[in-house]
């Protein structure tokens, strides 16, 4: 998959009609934590509280303009199928949503407010996406994948306003669910001619991408993190992995430990709110501080949509992985 520069730039007007371009920030807190200076990209900031809602952006921009879709349906654990939602809305497209049981629940009811019909099903995000699969062929329904390259250029916008935005970084880390927003700070920062690392970050209790990436092939690997539900991947997307093979660095593990106190400590720091998969880049500068000593350092807030209840157990430090 190659994106050009003007790829992403035709893809962030599709984006900027719809919300405008997030923050990106260097706290002093932060920086004070680490011991370097760390810019946070702060995708908690769009619409939908996620980096997401760009690729579907794009994504549905697309399908209206070449089809006579008028329903379609997809899988999630929240993020994806809100920017499924929102899209969905703004080109008058029903949306059906596929979750697995026990997902977040003020996920379910934001998607619900975008007026998503939402279907539970399976366990794992694994078993909702080929139930969503299934679903599509019975009802005839446009199947909104969660990995592709109209979503890939849509969530690019983010990582060329970063780089555009912040100069001369050494390394940016960048949380993996599926794949889309690290491929997409790669396809930015090679479309920019920049040489920045990029460094992946999975969830230690769902590390399929890390065996993959070390193993040169698709390996799947159990889930049991039950924090970073955004990054609760079993299978691999192989397209995804190719990008991340020729153009990532390395991927770290973050134990959900490590996540929780990455999410007290952006609390502290920032006053933000982070999920799981959110404070997952930070989790991983911390366990790398070493490193950035001397270095301008940023890390991707990818979303904040974490449960109340959920945060308030994490800051009270009864959660604790």
């Amino acid at each position: 998959m190659f994106l050009s520069l003007h790829d992403i730039e035709s893809a962030a007007r599709i984006v900027y009609s719809a919300m405008p371009a997030t923050p990106q920030y260097c706290w002093p807190l932060l920086c004070e934590e680490l011991g370097a200076e760390v810019w946070v990209k702060h995708e908690n900031h769009t619409p939908v509280g996620a980096f997401k809602l760009r690729g579907g952006l794009v994504y549905f921009a697309d399908l209206a303009s070449n089809s006579t879709v008028t329903g379609v349906i997809s899988a999630t654990r929240g993020n994806h199928g809100q920017s499924v939602g929102l899209a969905a809305w703004l080109h008058g497209l029903s949306a059906r949503v596929v979750v697995p049981h026990g997902n977040s629940i003020e996920k379910n009811a934001a998607m619900r407010a975008l007026g998503v019909d939402l279907i539970e099903h399976g366990d794992d995000f694994q078993a909702a996406r080929e139930h969503a699969g299934r679903l599509a062929d019975e009802l005839g329904l446009h199947l909104v994948p969660s990995f592709h390259p109209l979503l890939v250029s849509g969530v690019a916008s983010y990582a060329l306003e970063l780089f555009r935005a912040v100069r001369d970084l050494s390394t940016v880390y960048v949380p993996i669910g599926l794949g889309s927003g690290i491929c997409a700070m790669v396809a930015a920062r090679d479309a920019l001619g920049l040489k920045t690392e990029v460094v992946g970050v999975v969830s230690a209790q769902a590390p399929a991408y890390a065996v993959s990436f070390a193993a040169r092939e698709v390996r799947e690997a159990p889930v049991t993190t039950t924090l970073a539900d955004g990054m609760a991947c079993r299978t691999p997307q192989p397209e995804a992995l190719e990008v991340i093979w020729r153009g990532v660095d390395r991927i770290v593990e973050v134990s959900d430990s490590e996540v929780a106190e990455a999410i007290r400590i952006l609390f502290t720091c920032t006053h933000n709110a982070a999920e799981g998969a959110g404070a997952a880049a930070l989790a991983a500068a911390r366990q790398e501080r070493s490193r950035l000593a001397g270095r301008r350092t940023a890390v991707v807030l990818s979303g904040g949509n974490i449960d109340r209840a959920l945060l308030a157990d994490v800051l009270a430090n009864r959660c604790t992985g």
